[in-house]
């Protein structure tokens, strides 16, 4: 069995990445944002059981990484909707893949 002797360490970029998107809920959390889901609730009902508070903090954090912008909608009552930054688009093709994937697997299964 050939075993890689020299492997190059994973970069930085790469491992910050990982380390946004690999907590739990949050790969969901951008699908749903990429299939339509503004608003809390939305993403509460596309994602399905998630707990309140950790669906907030996931959206803090992707606010924080630059992947969702937080806007305020000034309406009666005042709203709040997430929207996918230009680096949130960028992920579109990795979802996209993932939807693919995982559709495969479920038709193999």
């Amino acid at each position: 069995m050939w075993r890689c002797k020299q492997c190059e360490p994973v970069p930085e970029e790469v491992r910050q990445a990982a380390g946004l998107l690999e907590r739990r809920w949050t790969v969901s959390i951008v699908y749903a944002a990429h299939t339509g889901a503004v608003r809390f609730n939305e993403f509460k009902q596309a994602v399905g059981p998630v707990p309140p508070r950790t669906l907030a903090l996931r959206l803090v954090e992707l606010e924080e990484g630059g992947i969702l912008e937080r806007r305020v909608v000034d309406s009666r009552p005042p709203r709040v909707e997430y929207v996918l930054t230009e680096r949130g688009e960028q992920l579109r093709s990795m979802i996209e893949a993932l939807g693919r994937w995982a559709t495969a697997l479920s038709r193999a299964s």
